[in-house]
């Protein structure tokens, strides 16, 4: 039980009367552990695949444009052993962060009689959440998209089509980590690619009529198609090769940056003990922080291992929040009185910007 100023917090009475428990439908019987989660929607399934799309392309780029017609094989075997190994890292630890449950509070819990079992006692204070309808622990925040309240909440990701709490942040810390290695990868190969086939091959496509004939080269065999088995550069035209890797390159780039902004943020979240919204929303609150060696362990599964960076592994599962935790002792009893706003917007900002605490 945690010491707050509550005169941040709104929906906060000791009477279960001002929580309109006769409004809560109770909670259905809980499913089985590991039952799949997955959020309908179409914003964040149109994102999830193209995701898939973009990583998918990646892979083809760089299989059939760049190794395969390469002549060196040591080179192939290794680039594409690391690449489609980083590749299945990366859509396995996005499956799992989209299909966790990322740490739903249960809904519509806030019924008459769950709020009267608590007997609260003067300067107890419980809080609900106007949307869902449950009674919040700790760091729980409602997202508008999911509909409902999740343990440390970090934020929404739509490409992910997930919330990113506690029990999923493991997956979207590798899945940002893996993008962003197989783009510096691909750019990686795309820049020797371009080095080795502009010296080699592509030069001939560039030559005009007197070059050709210093050179040598007939008009005719200026026309011919690529050989496979005569060149290390593509199995497509120059042109078409050089379009593909752009293309490539771009999206490598992009995902690049955004990715490895993504793991830092992550990261510096995981060892602050301090979630993206409540950065957002800081406020003088005397919070107990967990250790940021002790954070790292609870959010990728105990002391370090390749457990770590693999995906199908869970992290520290946190224990259940029982009763008491949702019951919160304010530092005076004239906190207790809380302004009604009745405004909608006022509303509104309090569901989809969830209460900091």
């Amino acid at each position: 039980m945690m010491l707050i100023p509550t005169h941040h917090f709104r929906d906060i009475e000791r009477k279960p009367e001002y929580l309109q428990p006769e409004k809560c439908v109770p909670p259905p019987y809980p499913g089985p552990v590991g039952t799949m989660w997955f959020i309908r929607d179409g914003c964040g399934i149109a994102c999830a695949i193209v995701t898939w799309f973009l990583v998918l392309y990646a892979e083809f780029v760089v299989l059939f444009v760049m190794l395969i017609p390469s002549r060196d094989y040591v080179y192939s075997i290794i680039n594409g052993i690391v690449f489609n190994l980083l590749a299945f890292l990366a859509l396995a630890s996005h499956c799992r962060a989209m299909l966790t449950d990322p740490g739903a509070v249960p809904k519509g819990n806030a019924t008459k009689e769950f709020i009267e079992s608590l007997q609260l006692k003067p300067g107890q204070v419980v809080y609900k959440c106007p949307k869902c309808c449950s009674i919040k622990p700790d760091r729980a925040h409602h997202c508008s998209v999911c509909k409902r309240c999740i343990r440390k909440m970090d934020h929404h990701c739509p490409w992910v089509n997930n919330c990113v709490g506690e029990n999923n942040q493991k997956y979207f810390v590798l899945f940002t980590m893996y993008i962003a290695l197989i783009s510096l990868h691909a750019l990686i190969m795309v820049g020797f690619h371009f080095l080795h086939c502009f010296e080699e091959d592509w030069t001939t496509y560039g030559l005009n009529r007197e070059e050709m004939a210093e050179a040598g080269i007939s008009l005719h065999e200026k026309m011919q198609p690529l050989n496979v088995s005569s060149t290390e550069c593509s199995s497509f035209s120059p042109p078409t090769t050089v379009i593909l890797l752009i293309l490539l390159c771009f999206e490598g780039l992009l995902f690049l940056i955004f990715t490895s902004v993504m793991f830092g943020t992550q990261v510096h979240s995981i060892c602050t003990d301090e979630t993206g919204i409540e950065r957002l929303k800081r406020k003088n609150q005397p919070r107990e922080r967990t250790g940021s060696w002790q954070s790292v362990k609870e959010t990728f599964g105990g002391d370090f291992s390749l457990n770590w960076f693999n995906p199908f592994s869970r992290p520290c599962q946190p224990e259940i929040p029982s009763d008491k935790d949702m019951v919160r002792q304010v530092t005076s009893l004239s906190d207790t009185e809380t302004m009604e706003d009745p405004s909608e917007e006022t509303k509104d900002e309090d569901s989809v910007e969830v209460i900091d605490e």
